[in-house]
């Protein structure tokens, strides 16, 4: 089994920063692709970031130059820094993971977390 644990949301005022961080755990043999994604209230979940474990990334074009993901494949983490946030930015942010375990080591598995609620609002 694999958990992933989101942490850092909050309600910030726009313009402000906020970092997300996701850190995954259990039998895992390794990671491929992580990613953030966000749904806002009665919209669909949009990805946001993917990153690889070589640092390959790609965002939502709406996104570049303001969020940027980040890892670190020792601790098998993530991270979202996100600048000058706007009211749209509003959402829940969830992690995402593709993961190959030791019960099933010939493939990858798709992982999510639990989400964590990011609130831009003055």
């Amino acid at each position: 089994q694999v958990h992933l644990v989101e942490s850092g949301g909050g309600l910030v005022q726009p313009g402000e920063s906020l970092t997300l961080s996701c850190a995954a755990s259990g039998s895992i043999v390794r990671i491929n692709i992580m990613g953030w994604y966000r749904q806002a209230p009665g919209k669909q979940r949009e990805l946001v970031a993917r990153i690889t474990g070589g640092g390959s990334t790609n965002y939502a074009d709406s996104l570049k130059g303001r969020f940027t993901i980040s890892r670190d494949n020792v601790k098998n983490t993530i991270f979202l820094k996100m600048n000058g946030l706007k009211p749209d930015d509003t959402a829940v942010y969830y992690c995402n993971a593709d993961v190959m375990t030791t019960d099933r080591p010939m493939w990858y598995h798709d992982y999510w977390g639990q989400g964590t609620q990011v609130t831009v609002s003055s």
